[in-house]
């Protein structure tokens, strides 16, 4: 602590992110990061920028990877928006959209950073419980608010709910902003895309990716919202107040290729789905009990071991997952799918552990 901090940075919590072990021969399954590489195409062009011109600023405004995110939705450049990942650009949207007389709404168990970003920027916030099988239920939000957010999947539960939910709620919600946090849609859950295609786009409706998950590229940092281009230009007049080049060159053109490859993308998601099937199965004839997930990770539980107890033995052998004291899941691990291979090893170690 030092006397010169401004008096907000003694009241913030910040966010934890997910452990980077340098150990070897790990196990890594905490971090919900994609088990397979990213596009060759993607790698191929960034390759392709490591010259001479990294000396000069990149383009500020990302007009190619703009498009390029606009074409594959069917929607207009200026409904897209883009930032140094998903996180970066809730950050925005948080003191863009956010910052209102009442206060905001989301889960009561949720993505972690939601109230970390209330807390820096002076925002209230309510939470709304999850129902009894971890479930968001749109009608809970129906009431007066200062806006709505909420990842589809939600994390850490996994758990997804249909497109005409949001549409619906949408329709109830017509003073404040609905923000749909879709960092793991690629694994089978309706994105809310769609709704703001066509001459009539919803004019409080915001929906975010990353490209940090199922295109692999996590160590780029580049994610993007889109929406209405009233909802862009507000998050455009707090990017250049905070940084005018967000992107670098490297970033943009891996994102780019990314992007564009769209058959690798669903080889891949297909395969960590198949994983994702084959892991809750197999868990099931071990005694665990798993949530429900359209995400690339799941959140399981055994009834006779506790949560804190199975992660650190887990841990112990060389497996790291993801354990959270948030009361309601304290008994649950989030499990980030991996290869076959390595769901086999975390079988194998959980077994030993149950025997």
């Amino acid at each position: 602590m030092s006397r010169f901090w401004s008096p907000v940075v003694e009241t913030l919590t910040p966010y934890v992110p997910g452990e980077q072990p340098q150990m070897q021969r790990l196990v890594k399954l905490n971090t919900n990061e994609s088990p397979y590489g990213p596009s060759p195409k993607a790698l191929a062009a960034i390759q392709n920028q490591t010259t001479e011109d990294l000396r000069l600023y990149p383009d500020p405004e990302s007009n190619l990877l703009k498009a390029a995110i606009a074409k594959l939705h069917g929607l207009n450049t200026n409904q897209v928006f883009v930032g140094n990942g998903s996180d970066e650009v809730l950050a925005h949207i948080f003191l863009a959209l956010f910052k209102q007389k009442a206060p905001i709404f989301f889960p009561d168990i949720t993505y972690s950073f939601y109230p970390v970003y209330c807390k820096l920027y002076g925002i209230e916030y309510q939470t709304i419980p999850l129902g009894p099988q971890f479930e968001i239920n749109t009608a809970s939000y129906q009431i007066p608010n200062g806006g709505i957010i909420f990842p589809n999947p939600n994390a850490p539960t996994g758990r997804s709910i249909p497109r005409i939910e949001i549409e619906t709620l949408l329709g109830k919600n017509r003073d404040s902003v609905l923000v749909i946090d879709e960092a793991y849609v690629d694994y089978g859950t309706e994105s809310s895309i769609p709704l703001l295609r066509g001459p009539i786009c919803p004019e409080n409706l915001l929906v975010v990716h990353t490209l940090s998950k199922s295109r692999a590229l996590a160590g780029l940092r580049v994610g993007f919202a889109v929406g209405h281009p009233d909802l862009i230009a507000g998050l455009e007049r707090v990017k250049n107040s905070f940084n005018s080049y967000p992107l670098g060159q490297l970033a943009q053109a891996g994102a780019l290729a990314a992007i564009e490859d769209q058959a690798y993308l669903e080889r891949t998601c297909a395969k960590v789905m198949q994983t994702r099937e084959q892991l809750i199965k197999a868990l099931s004839d071990l005694g665990f009990e798993t949530l429900p997930s359209s995400a690339n990770f799941i959140l399981t539980r055994h009834p006779k071991s506790a949560g804190e107890k199975l992660y650190q033995e887990l841990r112990e052998r060389g497996i790291i997952v993801r354990h959270f004291k948030n009361p309601r899941i304290t008994e649950f691990l989030r499990i980030t799918i991996g290869t076959d291979e390595q769901s086999q090893k975390l079988l194998k170690v959980l077994q030993e552990i149950l025997n």
